[in-house]
């Protein structure tokens, strides 16, 4: 749906604040334009023949039809977690529904390459936690985890959580008066859900599904310990030990390719909101009573939380008490660690603020003045998402090597690096936003007398508020779990919670690594939990129909 032509010459469509929004998109675009632009010089340096050869070869068939089964294998098995427990904790009289909803967020603070170590410790066929616990009833081998059940399992168990939230936003912002009328005109329950309630939701299930399925497509720690071959672990292969950086790139262009043509097929299925979805007298949402089906919901949603977060903190425990009574802990130890909590919480701090601060005035104009500027800075944000850290952090050391070798080595590179790969993440929150505000209420504004910057300081800011929580939320904890960019581009003796984890169970420190991994776990979930104490809209689990 076009927005009206009225709305386009609303406030910040002219004037210095159009400029200044304009100026802060277009940095935006530039910064975003780099990973791509590499990739072009580097496929470029092997000549059209052979980036032919390589896209063609067996290798570059193989390694894309291995991406493509893993993200759609990673979004089928999110949306069957995802699904039940939006509806389940938004719309029906399930028991202790804020309690599951929080557990069901929760699974944010656990990164991919955590949990992938947890279920290869727990299930893995020989040595592994259960198998230990089924021998004594004859059970010598599990069937094997690793490969492409391990992976999708890996993936989706953590990341599920970014389609629950767009679901449960998705469902608080229907018109109830819909359900209604369908169930006046003779729909049953089921046929409600399936032809009223689903369709609405198509949206929310579009966009939450592509970012579940860009996640999986640029996650390096779950394919390397699952040994499957997607591009993101060829392209670190050929990195890092072939050093080809020219058939990487090519294979990298792929993944770009793959990217656009996700993001193509997402705006097929999406339409654009529109605030007056909610318009007219508002009432609470029509409660689905369970009856029968209360008790094994309740198991459903155990089950998950059990999964995703009892199975992964009760391994790093278990390593961690391991590691305290046999002495591998010490002293120095504990230092060593709040100086890496503290490099990973000013890290995710500024990239939030950065991300928020230039998304802010893409969304304003994407929603109230959309044009070719804002559909290239979204499109090029996707992309860049899409493509794995290392490609990102290997075209910022490219550059910086070229223009600007002062910068090289240091934090604003890794930061820069950060702001490129979760831009996508704030930008679709914001916007979300905005999109479900009545633009008359600025129009009121500036009829009022109010200049756009009055406009925006007193009525957009207040009311996107919202909105920039939740996008923070969403930067701030997947940059505490960014892996690959920042091993590249951590300067000398500069160490995260994520690369500390990923170094020590490569060197086979369970212990240390134990320790690393729940100081990410502990810092993620106390942000969550703050922020849903404070009623933030990020997790909105206190709008549940009564």
């Amino acid at each position: 749906m076009r927005v009206p032509l009225a709305w386009q010459a609303g406030p910040y469509g002219r004037g210095s604040c159009a400029a200044a929004l304009y100026l802060a998109s277009t940095l935006s675009l530039a910064a975003l334009s780099v990973p791509l632009l590499y990739l072009v010089l580097r496929a470029a340096g092997i000549g059209p023949l052979a980036l032919v050869e390589v896209v063609a070869s067996a290798q570059g068939l193989r390694v894309l039809a291995n991406s493509l089964l893993l993200a759609a294998g990673v979004a089928l098995v999110s949306l069957l977690i995802a699904l039940p427990m939006a509806i389940l904790t938004a719309r029906t009289d399930l028991p202790w529904r804020r309690f599951w909803t929080i557990l069901g967020v929760l699974p944010l603070a656990v990164p991919s390459y955590v949990g992938s170590f947890a279920i290869i410790a727990a299930f893995a066929p020989r040595g592994s936690y259960l198998q230990v616990l089924l021998e004594p009833f004859g059970v010598e081998e599990l069937p094997s985890i690793i490969g492409w059940p391990g992976a999708i399992a890996g993936i989706a168990l953590f990341t599920y959580p970014y389609l629950l939230l767009t679901l449960r936003s998705g469902l608080f912002g229907i018109n109830p008066a819909t359900e209604e009328a369908a169930r006046s005109l003779g729909l049953r329950r089921r046929d409600t859900i399936l032809r009223v309630l689903l369709p609405q939701l198509r949206p929310a299930l579009a966009a939450g599904m592509l970012l579940v399925a860009l996640y999986s497509l640029r996650d390096l720690g779950t394919p390397a310990l699952m040994r499957v071959d997607t591009f993101t672990r060829v392209i670190y292969l050929q990195y890092t030990l072939s050093f080809d950086r020219n058939r990487a790139a090519a294979l990298a262009i792929m993944l770009a390719v793959t990217v656009m043509i996700l993001l193509w097929v997402e705006s097929r299925t999406r339409t654009r909101a529109a605030y007056w979805s909610r318009r007219g007298t508002a009432r609470p949402q029509p409660v689905l009573r369970l009856g029968a089906w209360k008790w094994p919901s309740v198991l459903f949603c155990a089950a998950v939380a059990s999964l995703t977060l009892a199975l992964p903190i009760g391994v790093s425990l278990l390593w961690f008490t391991r590691g305290v009574r046999t002495g591998a802990l010490g002293p120095l130890h504990w230092a060593r660690t709040l100086e890496v909590t503290v490099n990973s919480l000013s890290l995710s701090g500024l990239t939030a603020l950065a991300v928020v601060l230039f998304a802010l005035p893409v969304a304003i104009l994407a929603a109230r003045a959309p044009g070719k500027l804002t559909a290239s800075v979204e499109r090029f944000a996707y992309v860049a998402f899409g493509l794995p850290g290392i490609v990102v952090a290997l075209a910022l050391v490219f550059a910086s090597a070229q223009f600007l070798p002062v910068l090289y080595q240091t934090q604003v590179l890794l930061l820069f690096a950060c702001f490129v790969l979760f831009f996508p993440q704030g930008l679709g929150a914001i916007r979300a936003t905005l999109l479900q505000l009545n633009p008359q209420l600025e129009e009121s504004a500036a009829s009022l007398g109010y200049g756009p910057w009055r406009t925006f300081g007193s009525v957009t800011l207040p009311l996107a508020a919202p909105g920039l929580v939740t996008g923070a939320l969403l930067v701030f904890l997947t940059a505490m779990k960014e892996l690959p960019a920042t091993l590249l581009l951590a300067p000398t003796g500069y160490d995260t919670l994520a690369t500390r984890v990923w170094k020590a169970t490569e060197d086979v420190y369970f212990a240390e690594a134990a320790v690393y991994s729940l100081a990410i776990v502990v810092v993620c979930a106390g942000l969550i939990l703050a922020v849903i104490r404070r009623g933030g809209a990020a997790i909105p689990v206190d709008d549940v129909p009564q």
